[in-house]
């Protein structure tokens, strides 16, 4: 299949080129010439306009920064311009309204489209074992199934329009209260003198078990390998979880949802962010509770 990509930032150059690995012929977009340089080398036919690399192709990727960017990008160079019936699919994490508001132009155009946020980070990305949660129609879905698991471990239809920036949302508002609390768990067992690598031994087989700290401890030396220990660098960028929290934030108050632990971590998060912090992986908030 022909597939152009648009976006080879952190997450999507790690896509593309599993895209590639899977058998698939890539057109890859990025207004960077590093990244254009690095699709290149991973098999990439690369372009430096969107119009262009969107030309004959079968299928189209984006994984872009925020939901202004998307529906531009979208809006411009890419509807009426890939070939009508083409199979779109936006792996960037936006608001719930914007994804909807895409789609519809772009079935009323003629395609068929589905919102396909991802979790996992850039490790998953390059490995290729990301989770795709994915909103449109059943059609739809059965045609970006493929092209999602080349790229994936996990490729759920969470529903209709939209249903993939919905999923995704409620996950990563869940994921960062979690990991806050698994944060200040550790330092209060840290402060009452509880070895750390024992109590992990502890709690990850007992009912405070959770992902943030099995998979993801934010101890270094504590756990499996994680960005702790490689000074907090790489990673899930705390700029990145701020975002998501904003973006759950709005879509709680549009549906009148009450989320006290998601604006605590939204509000965390912030504080964090604004301290010069946001380039760190998110569970670096750890270093604001061991004082």
């Amino acid at each position: 299949m022909n597939v152009a990509f648009v976006g080879l930032g952190n997450m999507g150059g790690g896509m593309a080129a599993n895209l590639v690995k899977a058998g698939h012929a890539v057109n890859a977009f990025d207004l960077s010439p590093e990244a254009l340089a690095r699709a290149r080398d991973n098999g990439c036919a690369t372009f430096t306009s969107v119009r262009e690399a969107v030309v004959g192709v079968d299928a189209v990727v984006s994984m872009l920064p925020n939901g202004k960017i998307v529906a531009s990008v979208f809006e411009n160079d890419i509807l009426g311009h890939a070939p009508t019936g083409t199979i779109l699919l936006d792996c960037s994490t936006i608001d719930v309204g914007t994804a909807r508001s895409v789609t519809a132009a772009a079935v009323a155009a003629g395609y068929e489209m589905v919102d396909a946020p991802v979790s996992g980070g850039i490790a998953a990305a390059h490995g290729g074992t990301l989770t795709f949660m994915v909103g449109g129609t059943d059609a739809a879905f059965v045609r970006a199934q493929p092209i999602l698991a080349a790229m994936g471990k996990a490729v759920i239809h969470a529903g209709a329009s939209g249903a993939g920036q919905a999923a995704k949302i409620c996950n990563n508002m869940l994921l960062g209260a979690s990991m806050i609390a698994t944060c200040e768990t550790f330092a209060m067992a840290e402060k009452l003198g509880l070895d750390l690598q024992t109590f992990y031994d502890i709690s990850s087989k007992a009912s405070g078990q959770n992902w943030s700290m099995t998979s993801y401890c934010p101890v270094p030396g504590v756990g499996p390998t994680t960005p702790a220990d490689n000074d907090y660098q790489g990673g899930f960028a705390t700029a990145l979880m701020l975002k998501d929290l904003k973006l759950a934030m709005e879509a709680a108050s549009l549906v009148d949802a009450d989320v006290p632990m998601g604006l605590r971590a939204a509000e965390l998060y912030e504080k964090f962010d604004a301290a010069g912090k946001g380039r760190l992986d998110f569970s670096a908030i750890i270093q604001t509770l061991k004082d």
